[in-house]
């Protein structure tokens, strides 16, 4: 929360002015993943006396962020590998040209399948890799032109989130034995590498097992089958990308209303009690007396029952034109009420939050992927809301109504001042984070890119939260043009309806009127495509009374030697926490 304060704080009060939603990146929390991920194969390799090492590889694909690859890098040979038979001609043919003898490993198809999220990507029918019959043919291949022994590695994927160990024992067994045989052959082979992935945070895609499981799984298949065919231990690969940046970014972002809660009693039918059965088919009106019956003997289950049939009977009628909007209005009532007596209404309420589901987290809208959700404020505060988030955007697939544990809503605490504005001083913020494992970029409803920010903890005479990087997200004006849409040209129509508008008004205050509107309009250009704090869209333009839609806005960062507290850094919380800012 701290995070977030003083990245969206105004520049005058020591922040960046940063819109929300926010991606918080912690490579610190990388940097502990890391650590694990070693730390669980080098202790099975020595419980189980391996007779070689554990080389962590991480797969791009998983994040391509620049910054997110770069602390990989910082934290942590060049290979050629083989996913297709006929890409070997050419690794030749450019071997000869340039006279080396490069470094070939060759990804395998296994017979392996497991059920998990993931499990149609495994086996035969897999996307990528090499069969049995291919394998034999590359190895010939290699051998008649002389260059078996360039042949170096082995990698297979067995598929995403396994949910269970021995499908990871079953499938690494299976592909040593490929190995081995390559090894008989008369290939050079050094290194297995055992694809991914070993877990992630999400909840019924999740796995049955942890880090030194997964690592133990490993080592002891490999150890086994090499042993049983007297091959050297070889050095073990993984791409275990999920289970490395899935904890390390937090998805900031804002309920900025709710639903209001609905509580129905008779008083509030739009029709009494005696004129409801006036209009009402035969049937409708059996169903009618049937119900209220039913009410007096206290048999709420019969009443249900009713209540459900009358229902649907009475919106035939309206759709028909037989009966009033009141009428059916005052029977929905009625049936709230039967449901609420009985316990089965929903209670689930709609938060509204600042975001694009498309943009910011697809993988929810696209393969149901849940990750972890949470409040990150009033955290000593018992949440007493069953709740829902719908971002703001007209798409009606821009929701998320499915969380961890198979729950269909979200503990949330009530809002401040509901039914507030967002900006307008109506209440305090109410800001949730989710576990992010990478951007998708969907521009589907024209929503950006986050905004981006990398904390991290200096530990030196004092505890310290440096901001060693924040990237602004884009802009509606750069999304606009990645549209193939020129907003310097849609901003002058706007400009001259606005000074023919003012023009118009009889007003001394005509000419600072129209400036501030023209202003107003200029600054939207350059907000992001989200809803903005009123102070915080002011803070970000504050250095200039005159912008124009063509110019250039930067966040202002502060490198470690031109460090102003009283401009720059605030004091946040307890006294031994100072927050200092340098560029990324």
């Amino acid at each position: 929360m701290k995070v977030v304060k003083e990245v969206s704080e105004p520049k005058s009060r020591g922040g960046l002015a940063l819109q929300l939603p926010l991606i918080v990146r912690l490579p610190d929390v990388l940097k502990n993943r890391l650590e694990s991920l070693q730390s669980a194969f080098d202790s099975a390799i020595q419980s189980q006396s391996y007779g070689s090492h554990y080389q962590g590889v991480y797969p791009v694909k998983c994040n391509q962020d620049r910054y997110m690859v770069e602390d990989i890098v910082e934290f942590g040979s060049h290979l050629l590998w083989l996913h297709q038979e006929e890409e070997l001609d050419l690794v030749i043919e450019i071997s000869r040209k340039l006279a080396v003898r490069p470094v070939i490993g060759m990804r395998v198809k296994l017979k392996t399948k497991h059920a998990g999220h993931f499990g149609a990507t495994s086996g035969v029918k897999g996307k990528f890799g090499l069969n049995t019959m291919q394998i034999l043919r590359v190895a010939k291949n290699l051998e008649q032109n002389g260059m078996l022994d360039c042949l170096q590695l082995l990698h297979f994927h067995i598929g995403s989130q396994i949910p269970s160990s021995s499908f990871i024992a079953d499938g690494v067994g299976e592909a040593t034995q490929i190995y081995c045989e390559l090894v008989r052959l008369g290939a050079d082979m050094r290194v297995i590498d055992v694809g991914g992935d070993s877990q992630s945070p999400d909840s019924d895609n999740s796995v049955g097992y942890g880090l030194e499981e997964y690592a133990s799984a490993v080592v002891q298949s490999i150890r086994n089958a090499c042993g049983r065919k007297f091959v050297k231990h070889t050095m073990i690969c993984s791409e275990s990308g999920r289970a490395l940046v899935s904890h390390h970014s937090v998805l900031i972002f804002e309920a900025v209303s709710a639903s209001a809660p609905v509580s129905p009693t008779l008083d509030s039918l739009d029709l009494g009690l005696h004129y409801i059965a006036d209009g009402l088919t035969d049937d409708s009106l059996s169903d009618y007396r049937n119900l209220t019956a039913a009410a007096v003997r206290g048999d709420y289950e019969t009443c249900l029952v009713y209540a459900e049939q009358l229902k649907q009977r009475c919106v035939d009628q309206f759709k028909e034109g037989s009966l009033s909007l009141e009428h059916l209005a005052s029977i929905d009532n009625i049936s709230e009420l039967v449901s609420k007596a009985i316990g089965t209404s929903d209670p689930v309420r709609t938060y509204h939050v600042n975001l694009s589901v498309f943009t910011s987290v697809p993988d929810v809208w696209g393969i149901g992927q849940q990750f972890p959700i949470v409040p990150i404020q009033r955290l000593d505060e018992k949440p007493v809301v069953k709740g829902v988030l719908s971002d703001l955007t007209c798409d009606s697939d821009g929701k998320i109504d499915r969380f961890i544990g198979g729950e269909t809503s979200l503990p949330l605490h009530e809002l401040e001042g509901e039914g507030r504005i967002l900006g307008s001083g109506g209440g305090a913020g109410y800001y949730l984070g989710r576990l992010t494992r990478r951007l998708l970029e969907d521009y589907t409803t024209c929503s950006a890119v986050p905004s981006t920010v990398e904390p991290y903890l200096v530990l030196v005479t004092e505890k310290r939260l440096r901001l060693s990087g924040a990237v602004p997200g884009l802009s509606c004006r750069e999304v606009l043009r990645m549209m193939q849409h020129e907003p310097e040209m849609m901003f002058e129509p706007l400009k001259h309806r606005v000074e023919e508008c003012i023009h118009g008004e009889d007003s001394d205050d005509d000419e600072l009127d129209r400036d501030t509107l023209v202003r107003g309009l200029a600054r939207s250009f350059h907000n992001m495509p989200y809803l903005a704090n009123i102070a915080t869209a002011a803070s970000f333009y504050e250095k200039s009374n005159n912008d124009n839609v063509g110019g250039d806005y930067y966040v202002d960062y502060y490198p470690d030697e031109d460090y102003n507290k009283n401009s720059v850094a605030a004091v946040v919380g307890e006294e031994d926490e100072h927050w200092t800012y340098r560029v990324a």
